[in-house]
């Protein structure tokens, strides 16, 4: 195999079994930092020996049992002044008996809880939310530095420093390789899937940048709310955020022109939306009901994608039943956000008088001061309702508050067409 060959193969590989890799060596040694270094031995070595002696039947094992290795031969050459790193290397000599059983044992009999325990692990409440996000991608999502840096139009530098730092927080809090049991479950819970759909938001709609969406951000979102759902099957709202993620990430090909220019939800073609992950998106907002019946915050913003993904037209879209979902959404999650959404729900239900008026009334919110949807909101209501002269003004600004280039564009274009 050639090398350029071979390098593909294994970046593939390395994509697949990553997560798996270095979930069972964090349960071996405790340490997510230390596991993530191992597998990155093995991969080494898989770049240095499979071009010449070619892929292994099985690389996951391959990987494995090569990074476990790598770890004793590290840990015995630790001073023995480290006595926790003695300790683990001598437990983990004891468990060689049989090499191959202890591989398999890590690969397939835990591999379900490793896997669960790392995605909390990583999530972990006691990282800053840009920490969580960075960590998640790097060990779940199997990016490299580079990749995370691109993706959020930071240098590399930070993101580097983002995941060590991530990783010595992890060490210093003792933060325990475990799935959380009792309430800490639902608080953990809640911060997994905070994280996982950060990462969905940032390709879905980008914050910053030349690029209106970032397709790969949203299929590694989707990747790690689908693991999620598979070991966490009992929670309604795990499958409530693959439901939303489904419905939403349907649409992601009709959001752009062919030229890259936005394409604004009542404009696309709905012949381009994904059906499959229409279909997928439906069935998951079944599963996402809880026990009484109703849905989560999560649940609700699903059902609402779902009232557009029903509508084979814009114009046959229930925006009344959407507007109830919102009323239930603030309920559960009061925030400026949700009630700007609500407002765009009021004015498409019964007439942007009514929408304006909600608007006008978050005005002075600070948490909304620099978010540039509620000056751009306003502009479409104050236009369908004749004043242009404000619209104008509103959508310039909206225009100077976005950081996409793409975004800004279209709100000038807004203006302009005024």
């Amino acid at each position: 195999m050639s090398p350029p060959k071979a390098a593909e193969a294994i970046d593939a590989v390395w994509r697949i079994e990553s997560a798996r890799l270095i979930a069972g060596l964090a349960r071996m040694v405790g340490d997510v930092g230390l596991a993530e270094d191992f597998a990155q031995d093995a991969l080494v070595a898989a770049l240095e020996q499979w071009p010449t002696s070619g892929i292994p039947d099985n690389p996951g094992a391959w990987l494995m049992a090569t990074a476990k290795h790598q770890a004793i031969d590290h840990l015995r050459r630790r001073t023995m002044q480290d006595t926790k790193h003695e300790h683990l290397g001598r437990e983990l000599d004891e468990r060689q008996g049989d090499p191959e059983e202890a591989i398999a044992d890590a690969l397939d009999d835990q591999v379900g809880d490793n896997l669960l325990s790392l995605i909390f692990t990583s999530c972990h409440p006691v990282l800053a939310t840009e920490a969580r996000v960075a960590l998640t991608l790097r060990l779940l999502g199997g990016l490299t530095t580079d990749e995370i840096a691109r993706a959020f139009l930071v240098p590399k530098s930070t993101i580097q420093q983002r995941i060590v730092r991530a990783k010595r927080s992890l060490a210093a809090a003792r933060v325990p390789f475990e799935v959380p049991r009792g309430p800490e479950l639902a608080a953990r819970l809640e911060s997994v899937l905070e994280v996982i759909y950060l990462v969905f938001n940032e390709g879905y709609s980008a914050t910053a940048g030349a690029d209106w969406v970032r397709p790969a951000l949203c299929e590694d979102a989707l990747r790690l709310g689908r693991i999620l759902a598979e070991l966490a099957p009992d929670h309604p709202e795990v499958h409530g955020l693959v439901a939303l993620m489904e419905l939403q990430a349907s649409r992601i090909r009709a959001r752009v022109s062919p030229t890259g220019e936005p394409i604004l939800l009542l404009d696309q073609d709905r012949g381009r939306w994904d059906h499959l992950l229409i279909g997928r998106g439906l069935a998951a907002l079944t599963r996402a009901e809880g026990p009484g019946g109703g849905y989560g915050p999560y649940g609700i913003q699903a059902a609402i994608a779902a009232c557009h993904a029903r509508a084979r037209a814009a114009e046959e879209t229930d925006w009344t039943q959407i507007v109830a979902l919102y009323d239930a959404l603030a309920q559960l999650m009061p925030s400026p956000v949700v009630e700007l959404n609500r407002a765009v729900a009021l004015g498409m239900a019964f007439g942007p008088a009514a929408g304006l008026e909600l608007v006008d009334s978050l005005k002075d919110d600070p948490a909304l001061a620099s978010y540039h949807l509620l000056p751009s909101v306003r502009g479409d209501l104050l236009a369908k309702l004749g004043r242009f002269e404000e619209a104008r003004a509103e959508f310039a600004r909206a225009a100077s508050l976005t950081q996409n280039s793409r975004e800004r564009a279209l709100l000038q274009r807004k203006g302009e067409a005024l």
